[in-house]
Parts: C-alpha cells; sequence; structure tokens
C-alpha cells in the first residue's frame, strides 16, 4: 500500500470511490509492484484488502480492470502535470524546468504506483492498452511542444526532436524503478538534478541552482 511518504500524507486515490473500491485498487498497486501484473491472483488483491475474493468482483470484474483504471489514473495525473508545464508562463527553460521537476518529483514520490503505471502496460487489453498508448502519445507532444519552442527561440539546441523527447520522458520515468524512500534524495531533490540534466543536454543555462543534494552515484 502506498504509504505516507509516497502521498505526501494525502489519502491514495481518493478518487476511487466507494472505499472498499479504493482499498482493492491500493492492495492491488502494492501487489502488481512487489509481483508482477501476471504473478498476481485476485487471491492475493483481496487478502491485502482484507476482503473475501468475491468482495473483490463486486466492484472490478477481472484482474484487467483494476490494472486498466490504475493505469488511467495515472496516465491522467501525468499528462496534467506535462500539459501543465507546456501552457505555463516564461519562456521554454522555465517551462521544461517545471516539467521535469514535477514529472520526477511525482514519479519519485509515487515511485510503487508509477513502475506498475509504466511498466505494465502490455498486460492491458488491447482497447485500454491503446487507450493509455493515446495518453502517452499526448505527453509526449507536450514534452515535443516545450523542447520546439525552444529550438525556436534559440534557447535549445535539439537536432533531433522525436529521439530529445523520448530521450527526456524515459530518464524522468526511469526514476519510478530505482527510487527508494530510505536513500540519500527526496523527491523534490531528484527533481531538481534531473531538471538540471536535461537543461544541459539540450543545451540550455539550468533555471536557478539545483536543490542541495550529496555527491554520488544513483541513489539505491
Amino acid at each position: 500500500m502506498e504509504s505516507a511518504a509516497e502521498t505526501g500524507g494525502c489519502q491514495p486515490w481518493s478518487e476511487v470511490t466507494p472505499d472498499a473500491a479504493r482499498r482493492l485498487l491500493v492492495a492491488a498497486v502494492d501487489a502488481f509492484a512487489e509481483r508482477g501484473y501476471h504473478a498476481t491472483t485476485t487471491r492475493d488483491i483481496a487478502g491485502r484488502a482484507g476482503m473475501s475474493p468475491a468482495a473483490l468482483y463486486i466492484h472490478y470484474k477481472t484482474k484487467e480492470e483494476l490494472l486498466h483504471r490504475i493505469s488511467r489514473i495515472g496516465h491522467d495525473k501525468a499528462l496534467e502535470i506535462l500539459e501543465t508545464a507546456a501552457a505555463g508562463s516564461g519562456g521554454a527553460a522555465e517551462r521544461l524546468d517545471a516539467a521535469v521537476r514535477s514529472f520526477v518529483g511525482w514519479h519519485a514520490a509515487h515511485h510503487t504506483t508509477a513502475r506498475v503505471v509504466q511498466y505494465e502496460l502490455d498486460a492491458l487489453a488491447p482497447e485500454h492498452r491503446a487507450e493509455i498508448v493515446a495518453l502517452r502519445r499526448r505527453s509526449d507532444a507536450a514534452v515535443r511542444r516545450i523542447l520546439a519552442d525552444g529550438v525556436g527561440t534559440g534557447e535549445f539546441d535539439v537536432p533531433d526532436l522525436p529521439g530529445t523527447t523520448l530521450a527526456v520522458l524515459s530518464l524522468c520515468i526511469d526514476v519510478a524503478r530505482w527510487f527508494s524512500v530510505d536513500g540519500r534524495r527526496t523527491p523534490d531533490e531528484v527533481g531538481a538534478l534531473y531538471a538540471d540534466l536535461v537543461l544541459r543536454m539540450v543545451g540550455a543555462r539550468p533555471v536557478g541552482g539545483m536543490a542541495d543534494a550529496p555527491a554520488g552515484g544513483a541513489q539505491k
């Protein structure tokens, strides 16, 4: 289950009602992240939620429906973060900085959820996978729009917009794979570090200073 450290002390998945449906969804996130979608059974999920297997089917017809709900909510949040940054005020460098800080910060703060959202895409049914892929394309377009604006104003040196967009998003998403609350950096510090790295990648000057963080390799 997502901890207070992951949710900032907020009620996780507050958009999911009733409470029993939310408990099952949070239990599914925990199970999918720990064991993988295919190795998780509906009995595993129900047990983690303190409910009977039969109770799960009152709220979700299948295990795949649970994964789809998790993936849709997570991708909607990711898209909101990136489109908000893309539409923000300031130059392209400021908007790219904001996009990376927020996107990385979310993937670090909600790393358990993000691992499921980002790495279980192939387990979705074809129609649900197509829906999520469409959201991912919109996220891609938001980042590409910022990069294109920066190239247009001379702030960025990006010869390959599609390739650089993919590199930026891949770098940000990978945070969910390795981030740990027991590591040396907070989500905000990782976001600041990655924003600095991405701006250097596109040939721009970093916006402000990075959050203080110990020197060293990847957090474990």
